[in-house]
């Protein structure tokens, strides 16, 4: 059960798009930049402010990738595995990354939610393989030891 305060921040949300079914991808995207997920007792509440069903969002919610209902950590690194990140050694770089965090693909996030590490196809950096991305920011030619560096930094910074 989440707190009343998740609420009123949604009613928020909702009236700066309005009570209307067509609010509903905007309304969800600012809820999932508020709380870093998509709390799944508040999209059934959005579908019954905005007289949708309940089906209809979960539809959208599930079919845009983007959306998440596990909460995911302050930083959201994403590592790409794509054609020419790979070839240029991705994978030591997530396999050091799951190492150094005590995370697998099976546990995504740490339990201080501190770090979510994902995998994604592409970042549309090739010329810059291997990257990775912390919230959005790029990181070009990693290494293993690089990104042990980085989380290092991270933790510093907190």
């Amino acid at each position: 059960m989440l707190d009343q305060s998740f609420y009123s921040k949604t009613d928020e949300i909702i009236n700066t798009y309005g009570v209307d079914a067509s609010s509903l991808i905007p309304v969800i995207q600012d809820i999932q930049a508020e709380y870093r997920y998509l709390p799944p007792e508040l999209l059934l509440y959005v579908a019954k402010r905005l007289g949708i069903s309940e089906a209809k969002a979960y539809s959208v919610a599930t079919f845009y990738e983007n959306f998440s209902f596990e909460p995911k950590g302050k930083y959201v690194i994403k590592v790409c595995d794509g054609t020419a990140c790979h070839v240029r050694k991705s994978v030591p770089i997530l396999e050091r990354l799951y190492s150094d965090l005590g995370l697998s693909r099976e546990k995504q996030t740490t339990d201080d939610m501190l770090f979510t590490i994902e995998t994604v196809s592409c970042l549309g950096a090739c010329g810059l393989a291997p990257v990775l991305t912390v919230n959005d920011k790029v990181y070009k030619a990693m290494t293993p030891d690089k990104a042990t560096e980085l989380i290092k930094e991270l933790k510093e910074g907190e």
